[in-house]
């Protein structure tokens, strides 16, 4: 039977009557394609990617698993809809603990429509995509049964400065309530999420070494889904800390040209993680931490307001 996901934290989602992915309980995510052509781009990179003998497989892994497309009922009630079929990156995680970044200064490309242009344009300016490369686009972190997950309102994610974005990258693995402004954000999971062999920061940099190199793509408005589950590392298990790029409707061929607008992004991200990991005990700015957790509360819901 298809759902809608529980997990989602950024881009449409399949509530009100609306478009969005569903997902089933084999470990398959179904996405509608979009409409216009960023539907057969997506398509047409899956295809590409997943057939590519170029592209080690240490790299593969990083990358949904594709399987396809299907027409589905879709969940605003249209009727059938063709629908990408991806590997669920959570399926199998109790309380994922998730953040979406979207990388890259520069989220649209010349070969755009000038109102995708335009838009784009406009969201990089507001946002961190042009001072850091990157942008939050939405996270969830779990805190346990009593209090479920700390979900900040669309709206104060896109409103997210640079400072914002290194208290909220330290509150993803902190064990504090992220809403206690008289406490300093612990990093306590850093360790166990960024740090390590497997972790994040080493994902990341293995990631790194290939966009040095590839010049087969270049990745526009693309994000990082960064994932880990915080129950286990209380059970003294593996964190499961895991990458995974996701989006790919603006994907171009890189034309033996390497991808600097991602590698920049990509650059600036491990650099703010691995600050994290030399000094977690370390506040990047107190008084926009106090200013950040004034603003940011719990709402009934489990999100912020």
């Amino acid at each position: 039977m298809l759902k809608i996901p529980d997990h989602q934290v950024a881009g449409h989602q399949a509530r009100d009557g609306k478009l969005g992915p569903l997902i089933d309980d084999s470990g398959r995510f179904y996405k509608p394609l979009q409409g216009d052509e960023r539907g057969s781009k997506e398509v047409a990179f899956y295809t590409s990617f997943s057939s590519n003998t170029r592209i080690p497989d240490h790299i593969q892994r990083f990358f949904p698993v594709f399987h396809g497309t299907q027409l589905l009922e879709a969940s605003d009630g249209s009727g059938l809809h063709p629908h990408l079929v991806l590997q669920d990156i959570v399926s199998g995680c109790h309380n994922p603990s998730i953040m979406d970044v979207k990388i890259g200064s520069r989220t649209w490309y010349l070969q755009a429509s000038e109102d995708y242009i335009q838009r784009a344009l406009k969201k990089d300016r507001e946002t961190t995509s042009l001072s850091l490369g990157f942008r939050i686009s939405g996270l969830q972190r779990y805190d346990g049964k009593e209090s479920g997950f700390w979900r900040p309102e669309k709206k104060r994610v896109q409103g997210f400065t640079v400072d914002d974005t290194r208290v909220v990258l330290r509150k993803f693995v902190s064990s504090n309530s992220p809403t206690d402004s008289d406490s300093e954000r612990d990093c306590s999971f850093a360790s166990a999420v960024y740090g390590g062999s497997t972790g994040i920061l080493a994902q990341l940099l293995e990631l790194k070494a290939w966009f040095e190199d590839q010049t087969i793509f270049h990745f526009f408005s693309c994000s990082i889904l960064m994932v880990y589950e915080k129950e286990a590392i209380l059970k003294g298990m593996s964190s499961g800390a895991k990458i995974k790029l996701i989006d790919f409707s603006h994907v171009l061929e890189g034309k033996g040209v390497i991808d600097h607008n991602f590698l920049g992004g990509l650059c600036s991200l491990i650099k703010m993680i691995s600050e994290i990991l030399t000094s977690p005990d370390e506040n990047p700015n107190r008084s926009c931490l106090q200013e950040y957790e004034k603003n940011h509360s719990y709402s009934e819901n489990g999100t912020t307001e």
